[in-house]
C-alpha cells in the first residue's frame, strides 16, 4: 500500500529515466506532466503569505503574488513529507522543472518546515535562518505555501518562491 502513495513520484522518475524513441524533446515531456488542481487556501496558509509580504514591505521589497501552480506543486511535496514522516527537499529538481515549464519560472526556491502550530511560528523560524530568510527576501515575483497536518495533527509546510 505504501508503494501506491509514491506512485506519482515514481512516475516522474521513470519519465526522466528513459530516453524517448520519439523526436520530441525532454521539454515536451516535462510540459506533459500534469500539475494537480489547487485546493482552497487554509487560514494558516493565508496568514503565512500575509506575514511574508508584510516582512518584504517593511524592507521596501515588492509584494509577492500568490500563484495556483506554485501552490499545487508545493502541496505535492507537503504530502510527500507527511507520507515519509520526514522534512526534506527531496526531488526539488522535479518541482523546479515543473514550475519552469508550467508557471514560466526562471528561478525557484523553497522553504520547508514541520511542527509549528501558527503562521507566526513557522515564519519567525524561517526569518531566523539565514538561508530561509534569503528565500523570503529574494528577487521573486510569485509564491505560495502548502500547510497540511499529519494524522497526529502536526503541521508540515512547503513554501515555494518563483521569479517569472
Amino acid at each position: 500500500m505504501k508503494t501506491l502513495k509514491h506512485l506519482p513520484f515514481l512516475a516522474i522518475i521513470v519519465l526522466f529515466s528513459f530516453t524517448s524513441c520519439s523526436t520530441e524533446s525532454i521539454e515536451d515531456d516535462i510540459s506533459a506532466i500534469e500539475v494537480p488542481s489547487t485546493p482552497q487556501a487554509k487560514v494558516i496558509e493565508i496568514e503565512i503569505m500575509e506575514l511574508i509580504n508584510a516582512h518584504r514591505i517593511s524592507l521596501g521589497l515588492n509584494v509577492l503574488q500568490n500563484h495556483d501552480t506554485v501552490k499545487a506543486v508545493a502541496l505535492t511535496h507537503t504530502n510527500y513529507m507527511i507520507e515519509e514522516a520526514n522534512v526534506s527537499h527531496d526531488y526539488f529538481f522535479l518541482r523546479k522543472e515543473s514550475l519552469e515549464t508550467n508557471a514560466n519560472a526562471n528561478d525557484v526556491t523553497e522553504n520547508v518546515g514541520y511542527g509549528f502550530y501558527t503562521a507566526e511560528g513557522v515564519v519567525n523560524a524561517w526569518l531566523n535562518s539565514p538561508s530561509h530568510r534569503a528565500n523570503i527576501e529574494g528577487d521573486h515575483t510569485d509564491f505560495d505555501v502548502s500547510a497540511e497536518q499529519n494524522a497526529e495533527g502536526k503541521w508540515y509546510f512547503t513554501n515555494m518562491f518563483i521569479k517569472r
